[in-house]
């Protein structure tokens, strides 16, 4: 199968702050660097770029390094944590920056939808768009009269079409600008969480064109979302970025545990917040059955959450929530509760929730806690902040191993007819 894209050692530095690199004589010695084919001086101090330190350099690298190779009928999927370097990759391929380093090679015509409403101008009309939109992508004007009513009908916005953009909603724009770079007859397309705008119908109708894109045409397709369950229905293979580099890649199912592992780093089965004054969650921890501090259980294992918060009375009415969620993305129960009862007189609070053993497989789960108003606002709201395993050891489940058997186990009546 050829290869349709191949990365050798690309990089991409970004300088902080405002204009240049803070004094004339510095742009001066980077030009004559440049003119001179050497290595910019200012980029060996530059660093990875990690939100969780405070950095001491103003040159920060958001891709360093990535090297990989992408067949021609491939679907990838790009996965990482906000600031793993995802959009820049695609910014890339896509020829909207350039590299500071490395090349990228591709072969064939790229369809990019990299932001909601890129190349739409808000004053023209629908229909002017879809002409202005594929011309920009790289479709001739017949191309786009034959595949015009195929366009409209697939993004369901028929009755607007006439009407401009700007009275368009983000769901709308995204609608129409999937459709536009959908049906372009490009060899490789690109698709950056834009697909989030639309609604969950629009959603599945979109990664049902790009399954028969990449499966039905022979097309490549690279997909960056943090939905693990589109990823994982579309994709073969993913590449998991972290910090600006490749920390795996492979099958999509060991991508995804993969890139879990990367958030495990940061989580545990423990929060503290000794610095809360008012508001949130002091500390979250989750306890076995021996009210000892644990993040591994068994089948037959309980499984306690432990958590204190504070709050003023103005929030006494809130309600505090945990989701579960597999390491597929997938929520698999959400446990609520009004946060008022378990309040003291001091507006501390204290509170133990128990998930009953023998319900969840064995697997890899996070959870978000919450304290929120319903459908109003979240006074806090802790993402992913707990990690736990749930151990296979030796229960029927092990003949399963990296399939995908669901999350929780139901032990049903099974009677003979």
């Amino acid at each position: 199968m050829a290869k349709v894209i191949r990365a050798e050692n690309l990089s991409k530095a970004y300088q902080l702050g405002e204009i240049g690199t803070g004094t004339l004589s510095r742009d001066l010695e980077r030009f004559w660097a440049k003119l001179r084919g050497k290595e910019d001086p200012f980029l060996k101090i530059g660093e990875t770029n990690d939100r969780s330190v405070k950095g001491t350099s103003d040159v920060v690298w958001s891709l360093r390094d990535i090297n990989f190779e992408i067949e021609q009928g491939d679907a990838v999927g790009i996965i990482g944590r906000n600031g793993a370097g995802k959009s820049t990759l695609l910014k890339i391929l896509g020829r909207v920056t350039a590299p500071t380093a490395g090349s990228v090679k591709l072969k064939g015509r790229v369809a990019s939808l990299l932001e909601v409403g890129t190349g739409f101008h808000p004053d023209l009309t629908g229909r002017e768009n879809i002409y202005l939109n594929g011309a920009i992508l790289g479709m001739r004007k017949a191309e786009i009269r034959r595949k015009f009513d195929e366009i409209v009908d697939f993004s369901g916005v028929e009755r607007y079409v006439d009407t401009p953009v700007k009275r368009y909603s983000s769901g709308m724009y995204v609608r129409l600008a999937f459709a536009v770079a959908a049906h372009l007859e490009s060899e490789i397309m690109i698709v950056d969480e834009v697909l989030a705008v639309g609604d969950a119908e629009f959603q599945k109708k979109c990664l049902g064109k790009m399954g028969d894109v990449s499966r039905g045409e022979g097309r490549t397709v690279l997909f960056v979302s943090h939905n693990m369950g589109a990823i994982n229905n579309l994709c073969k293979r993913a590449i998991v970025l972290d910090k600006g580099s490749v920390y795996f890649e492979g099958h999509v199912n060991e991508s995804i545990k993969a890139y879990f592992s990367t958030n495990a780093q940061e989580n545990s089965g423990r929060y503290y917040n000794s610095n809360l004054i008012t508001d949130g969650f002091s500390s979250i921890i989750l306890k076995n059955n021996e009210s000892e501090e644990a993040n591994e259980f068994e089948i037959s294992d309980d499984i306690n959450i432990s958590a204190k918060f504070l709050t003023t009375l103005k929030y006494a009415s809130a309600k505090i929530s945990f989701t579960i969620i597999d390491h597929f993305g997938r929520v698999i129960f959400v446990t609520e509760n009004n946060l008022n009862p378990f309040l003291g007189l001091d507006k501390k609070g204290a509170i133990n929730i128990c998930i009953p053993n023998s319900i969840l497989v064995p697997g890899k789960y996070t959870i978000t806690a919450a304290i929120h108003i319903p459908n109003v606002q979240f006074i806090e709201l802790l993402k992913d902040i707990l990690t736990f395993k749930i151990k296979e050891t030796g229960s029927s489940f092990y003949q399963y191993i990296n399939a995908d058997i669901g999350c929780v186990f139901v032990n049903c009546k099974w009677t003979h007819e």
